[in-house]
């Protein structure tokens, strides 16, 4: 995991998984889906509705419908930092 991942982590970040549900451009009776990922701040996932108002404005399969799920991996009170590291055998 890299340490940009754990410093979100730490500083209240969870990880948010939306599936995307859209028409197809050419066939608008077929719906199609689309898996998107990213750390966000929950309640008011501010990346995620920025990701919605970017494929709304610049993607031309139209919204049927989003479903999300948030899932806070760590909070500041899980951390401890190490020292030292003792080894025996």
């Amino acid at each position: 995991m890299e340490a940009r991942e754990t410093e979100l982590m730490l500083k209240g970040y969870g990880l948010t998984t939306a599936e995307f549900y859209y028409h197809m451009p050419d066939y608008v009776h077929v719906l199609n889906s689309f898996i998107w990922q990213e750390y966000d701040l929950a309640p008011d996932h501010p990346r995620l509705f920025k990701f919605i108002e970017f494929w709304q404005a610049e993607i031309e399969g139209p919204l049927h419908s989003v479903r999300f799920t948030h899932r806070k991996m760590l909070s500041s009170g899980e951390w401890r930092h190490m020292v030292g590291e003792f080894h025996y055998h």
